[in-house]
């Protein structure tokens, strides 16, 4: 397979990118597709949908051997469930799948078609694979179960931002950062008080600490991209 279009958004690494689609509605994104595969024909349509599945790939999660198992960073990374039971980047085949709020389908851009959605939990650069319609009626399960995702889905923190350090964020991306740090960036397994985050998002780096259900940022900084550091997936 090859990639047909790649996302564009404020997560420049890994740290910080909510652990499912939709945890985040605020979150915003662009879909730009590569050259050959950039033809409206391709949409047509499209924008008659709410929602759309993304399929793509855990570039920066590839491996050459795989685990029968994996520990879900959900359950504090001490309990081990069989890899085809989590939604770990660590798979046999490094593919992920996202449902996303389609906003719209810009044609009138250079790039065009450019699908602008919402809710996306890929990080900035990430190659798609495909793009697909949600069809409500055949992917909404409301009595499905959820095994020991439901012990999470509801837990947020209280975000403590000072107005000083907010307003060095872009006032577009405020309501968005402050929803990603209450869904609790840190790993599950990480609860120090004394213990300092940093977490880029778009060109800053958001400096905090979490002390219980608190999240204090206390600086917000430039982001300085390392060299190691490329486009490519999140951490489930």
């Amino acid at each position: 397979m090859v990639p047909i279009a790649h996302i564009e958004n404020n997560f420049p690494t890994k740290f910080g990118i909510p652990r499912q689609s939709g945890r985040v509605g605020a979150l915003k994104a662009r879909i730009v597709f590569e050259p050959e595969y950039r033809n409206v024909d391709a949409c047509r349509g499209l924008e008659e949908f709410s929602h759309i599945w993304l399929i793509w790939e855990f570039s920066e999660a590839k491996r050459t051997k795989w685990s029968p198992t994996v520990r879900p960073p959900r359950l504090g990374g001490n309990v081990r469930k069989g890899v085809f039971a989590t939604r770990s980047p660590f798979r046999p085949n490094s593919i992920g799948l996202s449902c996303v709020k389609l906003e719209k389908v810009a044609l009138d851009e250079p790039d065009s078609p450019v699908l602008y959605v919402e809710g996306a939990d890929l990080m900035n650069g990430t190659p798609i694979f495909d793009i697909k319609p949600y069809i409500p009626y055949a992917d909404c399960h409301p009595e499905a179960t959820g095994s020991f995702t439901e012990y999470s889905k509801d837990h947020h923190l209280n975000v403590e931002f000072p107005q000083e350090l907010l307003e060095r964020i872009p006032g577009e991306s405020r309501e968005a950062l402050i929803a990603v740090l209450a869904d609790d960036p840190r790993p599950a397994y990480q609860n120090d008080p004394e213990r300092s985050y940093g977490m880029p998002f778009g060109e800053k780096d958001i400096h905090f600490r979490v002390d219980g259900d608190i999240l204090r940022v206390y600086n917000v900084t430039e982001f300085v991209k390392k060299q190691q550091e490329s486009s490519a997936d999140c951490g489930k």
